[in-house]
Protein backbone atom coordinates (compact mmCIF):
# COMPACT_ATOMS: atom_id res chain seq x y z
CA UNK A 1 0.00 0.00 0.00
CA UNK A 2 1.46 3.20 -0.93
CA UNK A 3 1.71 6.38 0.84
CA UNK A 4 -0.53 8.27 -1.28
CA UNK A 5 -2.80 5.68 -1.61
CA UNK A 6 -3.66 5.93 1.93
CA UNK A 7 -3.81 9.51 1.27
CA UNK A 8 -6.70 8.84 -1.03
CA UNK A 9 -8.19 6.89 1.91
CA UNK A 10 -7.61 9.72 4.29
CA UNK A 11 -9.32 12.16 2.30
CA UNK A 12 -12.54 10.03 1.58
CA UNK A 13 -12.60 9.44 5.11
CA UNK A 14 -12.38 13.15 6.11
CA UNK A 15 -15.51 13.93 3.39
CA UNK A 16 -17.55 11.26 4.92
CA UNK A 17 -17.09 12.34 8.30
CA UNK A 18 -18.02 15.58 7.36
CA UNK A 19 -20.91 14.67 5.13
CA UNK A 20 -22.75 11.81 6.82
CA UNK A 21 -24.70 13.44 9.20
CA UNK A 22 -24.65 17.30 7.71
CA UNK A 23 -27.93 17.70 5.45
CA UNK A 24 -25.63 17.98 2.10
CA UNK A 25 -25.94 14.40 0.80
CA UNK A 26 -22.84 12.45 1.86
CA UNK A 27 -23.71 10.13 -1.49
CA UNK A 28 -23.54 13.67 -3.60
CA UNK A 29 -19.81 14.19 -2.14
CA UNK A 30 -19.16 10.81 -2.80
CA UNK A 31 -19.80 11.10 -6.54
CA UNK A 32 -17.61 14.01 -6.54
CA UNK A 33 -14.55 13.21 -4.70
CA UNK A 34 -14.72 9.70 -4.98
CA UNK A 35 -16.22 8.57 -8.11
CA UNK A 36 -15.38 11.98 -10.45
CA UNK A 37 -11.57 12.52 -9.01
CA UNK A 38 -10.31 9.98 -6.27
CA UNK A 39 -11.34 6.97 -8.20
CA UNK A 40 -10.66 3.96 -4.60
CA UNK A 41 -11.78 1.71 -7.31
CA UNK A 42 -8.53 1.67 -9.21
CA UNK A 43 -6.64 1.27 -6.16
CA UNK A 44 -8.63 -1.43 -4.77
CA UNK A 45 -9.60 -3.19 -8.14
CA UNK A 46 -13.13 -3.52 -8.36
CA UNK A 47 -16.17 -1.78 -7.79
CA UNK A 48 -17.33 -3.79 -5.06
CA UNK A 49 -14.05 -3.58 -2.82
CA UNK A 50 -14.99 0.35 -3.48
CA UNK A 51 -18.21 -0.27 -2.19
CA UNK A 52 -16.81 -2.26 0.57
CA UNK A 53 -14.92 0.74 1.77
CA UNK A 54 -17.74 2.74 1.91
CA UNK A 55 -19.26 0.75 4.15
CA UNK A 56 -16.14 1.06 5.87
CA UNK A 57 -15.72 4.41 6.80
CA UNK A 58 -19.47 5.03 7.34
CA UNK A 59 -19.06 2.73 10.00
CA UNK A 60 -16.32 5.41 11.45
CA UNK A 61 -18.99 7.95 10.77
CA UNK A 62 -21.36 6.20 12.76
CA UNK A 63 -19.63 5.69 15.32
CA UNK A 64 -18.67 9.03 15.98
CA UNK A 65 -22.56 9.91 16.49
CA UNK A 66 -22.53 7.15 19.03
CA UNK A 67 -20.15 7.92 20.87
CA UNK A 68 -21.60 11.68 20.93
CA UNK A 69 -24.67 10.17 22.23
CA UNK A 70 -23.57 7.39 23.93
CA UNK A 71 -25.46 8.97 27.75
CA UNK A 72 -28.97 9.35 25.68
CA UNK A 73 -28.36 5.83 24.57
CA UNK A 74 -27.03 4.54 27.91
CA UNK A 75 -30.15 6.49 29.30
CA UNK A 76 -32.55 5.06 27.09
CA UNK A 77 -31.54 1.72 27.51
CA UNK A 78 -31.58 1.34 30.72
CA UNK A 79 -35.51 2.11 31.58
CA UNK A 80 -35.10 4.40 34.61
CA UNK A 81 -38.14 5.70 36.01
CA UNK A 82 -37.93 9.39 35.48
CA UNK A 83 -39.37 11.92 37.71
CA UNK A 84 -39.99 14.18 34.32
CA UNK A 85 -43.09 12.77 32.71
CA UNK A 86 -41.81 14.14 29.31
CA UNK A 87 -38.00 12.85 28.14
CA UNK A 88 -36.57 11.39 24.94
CA UNK A 89 -37.40 7.79 25.11
CA UNK A 90 -36.59 4.57 23.40
CA UNK A 91 -40.18 4.50 22.12
CA UNK A 92 -39.75 7.54 20.32
CA UNK A 93 -36.86 6.49 18.33
CA UNK A 94 -38.43 2.90 17.72
CA UNK A 95 -41.56 4.55 15.84
CA UNK A 96 -38.83 7.24 14.33
CA UNK A 97 -37.16 4.25 12.60
CA UNK A 98 -40.08 1.77 11.90
CA UNK A 99 -41.77 3.66 8.46
CA UNK A 100 -37.75 3.88 6.98
CA UNK A 101 -37.01 0.68 8.45
CA UNK A 102 -40.09 -1.36 6.50
CA UNK A 103 -39.69 0.59 3.20
CA UNK A 104 -35.73 0.34 3.41
CA UNK A 105 -36.43 -3.85 3.38
CA UNK A 106 -39.37 -3.50 0.72
CA UNK A 107 -37.59 -1.47 -2.15
CA UNK A 108 -33.80 -2.38 -1.15
CA UNK A 109 -33.56 -3.86 -4.43
CA UNK A 110 -35.30 -1.54 -6.75
CA UNK A 111 -33.58 1.55 -5.25
CA UNK A 112 -29.96 -0.18 -5.44
CA UNK A 113 -31.03 -0.94 -9.31
CA UNK A 114 -32.75 2.05 -10.20
CA UNK A 115 -31.76 5.20 -8.13
CA UNK A 116 -28.07 4.94 -7.64
CA UNK A 117 -27.07 7.11 -11.10
CA UNK A 118 -25.50 10.78 -11.39
CA UNK A 119 -28.92 12.10 -12.75
CA UNK A 120 -30.84 10.90 -10.04
CA UNK A 121 -28.73 11.86 -7.10
CA UNK A 122 -28.74 15.32 -8.50
CA UNK A 123 -33.28 15.13 -8.11
CA UNK A 124 -32.54 14.24 -4.63
CA UNK A 125 -30.11 17.10 -4.16
CA UNK A 126 -32.26 19.71 -5.24
CA UNK A 127 -35.81 18.34 -3.86
CA UNK A 128 -34.21 17.44 -0.67
CA UNK A 129 -32.61 21.40 -0.52
CA UNK A 130 -36.24 22.60 -1.52
CA UNK A 131 -37.78 20.69 1.65
CA UNK A 132 -35.12 22.43 4.04
CA UNK A 133 -36.30 25.85 2.61
CA UNK A 134 -39.84 25.04 3.45
CA UNK A 135 -39.27 23.79 6.59
CA UNK A 136 -36.97 27.21 7.68
CA UNK A 137 -39.03 29.59 6.16
CA UNK A 138 -42.17 27.76 8.22
CA UNK A 139 -39.42 28.01 11.20
CA UNK A 140 -39.88 31.46 11.03
CA UNK A 141 -43.77 31.56 12.09
CA UNK A 142 -43.43 29.24 15.25
CA UNK A 143 -42.95 30.91 18.07
CA UNK A 144 -41.65 28.79 21.24
CA UNK A 145 -40.36 25.74 19.22
CA UNK A 146 -39.76 22.25 21.46
CA UNK A 147 -36.67 20.55 22.63
CA UNK A 148 -35.84 16.86 22.02
CA UNK A 149 -37.11 15.67 25.79
CA UNK A 150 -40.82 17.23 24.51
CA UNK A 151 -40.84 15.11 21.60
CA UNK A 152 -44.16 13.30 21.12
CA UNK A 153 -44.86 9.66 19.33
CA UNK A 154 -46.84 11.68 16.98
CA UNK A 155 -43.92 13.98 15.69
CA UNK A 156 -41.49 11.03 16.08
CA UNK A 157 -43.63 9.31 13.45
CA UNK A 158 -44.45 12.12 11.29
CA UNK A 159 -40.00 12.70 11.25
CA UNK A 160 -40.08 8.55 10.43
CA UNK A 161 -42.68 8.84 7.69
CA UNK A 162 -40.47 11.70 6.28
CA UNK A 163 -37.44 9.92 6.59
CA UNK A 164 -38.89 7.59 3.57
CA UNK A 165 -37.85 9.95 1.70
CA UNK A 166 -33.73 9.82 2.49
CA UNK A 167 -34.15 5.92 0.95
CA UNK A 168 -33.95 8.21 -2.46
CA UNK A 169 -29.42 8.25 -2.73
CA UNK A 170 -29.23 12.38 -2.47
CA UNK A 171 -32.11 13.46 -0.26
CA UNK A 172 -30.02 13.69 2.93
CA UNK A 173 -31.19 11.58 5.75
CA UNK A 174 -30.33 14.43 8.36
CA UNK A 175 -31.58 16.90 5.66
CA UNK A 176 -35.19 15.16 5.59
CA UNK A 177 -35.92 14.37 9.21
CA UNK A 178 -34.22 17.70 10.33
CA UNK A 179 -36.43 19.62 8.42
CA UNK A 180 -39.29 17.20 9.17
CA UNK A 181 -38.64 17.94 12.95
CA UNK A 182 -38.49 21.61 12.20
CA UNK A 183 -41.98 21.26 10.79
CA UNK A 184 -43.37 19.68 13.68
CA UNK A 185 -42.41 22.76 15.70
CA UNK A 186 -39.27 21.41 17.49
CA UNK A 187 -36.13 23.76 17.05
CA UNK A 188 -33.44 23.11 14.89
CA UNK A 189 -31.18 21.72 17.06
CA UNK A 190 -33.78 19.03 18.84
CA UNK A 191 -34.34 17.91 15.92
CA UNK A 192 -30.79 17.54 14.94
CA UNK A 193 -30.28 15.46 18.10
CA UNK A 194 -32.83 13.19 17.39
CA UNK A 195 -32.07 12.92 14.05
CA UNK A 196 -28.53 11.70 15.00
CA UNK A 197 -30.08 9.69 17.62
CA UNK A 198 -32.44 7.65 15.54
CA UNK A 199 -29.80 7.40 12.73
CA UNK A 200 -27.38 5.45 14.77
CA UNK A 201 -29.16 2.04 14.45
CA UNK A 202 -30.60 2.18 11.09
CA UNK A 203 -27.67 2.94 9.84
CA UNK A 204 -25.61 0.78 11.48
CA UNK A 205 -27.92 -2.27 11.09
CA UNK A 206 -27.66 -1.36 7.32
CA UNK A 207 -23.95 -1.10 7.11
CA UNK A 208 -23.84 -4.49 9.14
CA UNK A 209 -25.85 -6.36 6.93
CA UNK A 210 -23.80 -4.85 4.10
CA UNK A 211 -20.45 -5.52 5.50
CA UNK A 212 -21.72 -8.85 6.34
CA UNK A 213 -22.84 -9.56 2.71
CA UNK A 214 -19.59 -8.02 1.08
CA UNK A 215 -16.64 -8.67 3.60
CA UNK A 216 -14.96 -11.02 0.98
CA UNK A 217 -14.36 -8.35 -0.96
CA UNK A 218 -11.41 -6.66 1.89
CA UNK A 219 -8.07 -8.32 1.29
CA UNK A 220 -5.52 -8.42 3.68
CA UNK A 221 -2.89 -6.23 1.59
CA UNK A 222 -5.51 -3.37 1.28
CA UNK A 223 -6.17 -3.27 4.91
CA UNK A 224 -4.43 -0.35 5.66
CA UNK A 225 -6.67 1.37 3.09
CA UNK A 226 -9.65 0.53 5.47
CA UNK A 227 -8.11 1.41 8.67
CA UNK A 228 -6.83 4.65 7.34
CA UNK A 229 -10.51 5.85 5.81
CA UNK A 230 -12.41 4.52 9.33
CA UNK A 231 -10.21 6.37 11.46
CA UNK A 232 -10.77 9.42 9.21
CA UNK A 233 -14.35 9.07 9.16
CA UNK A 234 -14.30 8.75 12.97
CA UNK A 235 -12.37 11.85 13.78
CA UNK A 236 -13.59 14.11 11.17
CA UNK A 237 -16.97 12.84 12.12
CA UNK A 238 -17.39 13.91 16.01
CA UNK A 239 -15.38 17.21 14.99
CA UNK A 240 -18.55 17.79 12.09
CA UNK A 241 -21.26 16.77 14.63
CA UNK A 242 -20.18 18.86 17.61
CA UNK A 243 -19.59 21.76 15.09
CA UNK A 244 -22.95 20.88 13.50
CA UNK A 245 -25.33 20.61 16.58
CA UNK A 246 -23.25 24.23 18.29
CA UNK A 247 -24.15 26.33 15.45
CA UNK A 248 -27.59 24.63 13.60
CA UNK A 249 -29.75 27.00 16.01
CA UNK A 250 -27.92 30.11 14.66
CA UNK A 251 -27.38 29.26 10.87
CA UNK A 252 -30.83 27.09 10.38
CA UNK A 253 -31.16 25.12 7.13
CA UNK A 254 -30.76 27.70 4.19
CA UNK A 255 -27.28 28.32 3.83
CA UNK A 256 -27.10 24.15 3.81
CA UNK A 257 -29.59 24.19 1.06
CA UNK A 258 -27.85 26.89 -1.16
CA UNK A 259 -24.51 24.67 -0.33
CA UNK A 260 -26.55 21.67 -2.06
CA UNK A 261 -27.95 23.47 -5.14
CA UNK A 262 -24.52 24.71 -5.73
CA UNK A 263 -22.98 21.01 -5.35
CA UNK A 264 -25.82 19.97 -8.01
CA UNK A 265 -24.43 22.37 -10.54
CA UNK A 266 -20.94 21.76 -10.36
CA UNK A 267 -21.74 17.86 -10.39
CA UNK A 268 -24.23 18.79 -13.50
CA UNK A 269 -21.70 20.74 -15.37
CA UNK A 270 -19.14 18.13 -14.82
CA UNK A 271 -21.13 15.21 -15.77
CA UNK A 272 -23.35 16.93 -18.50
CA UNK A 273 -21.20 19.00 -19.50
CA UNK A 274 -17.57 17.33 -19.62
CA UNK A 275 -19.03 13.45 -19.49
CA UNK A 276 -16.90 13.12 -16.27
CA UNK A 277 -17.75 10.03 -14.15
CA UNK A 278 -20.11 8.68 -16.97
CA UNK A 279 -19.01 5.47 -16.05
CA UNK A 280 -21.32 5.81 -12.89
Amino acid sequence: MEFFELIKAIILGIVEGLTEFAPVSSTGHQILVDDMWLHSVDVLGSKESANTFKIVIQLGSILAAAWIFRRRFVDMLSFKSEPIERRLKLSHVLIGLIPAGVAGLLFDDFIDEHLFSVPTVLIGLALGAILMIVADLYAKKVKHPQTVDSITHKQALIIGLVQILALWPGFSRSGSTISAGVLTKLDHKAASDFTFIMAVPIMAAASAKSLLSNYQYIHADQLWFYIAGFIAAFIFGLLSIKLFLELINRVKLIPFAIYRLVLVAIIAVLYFGFGIGKGI
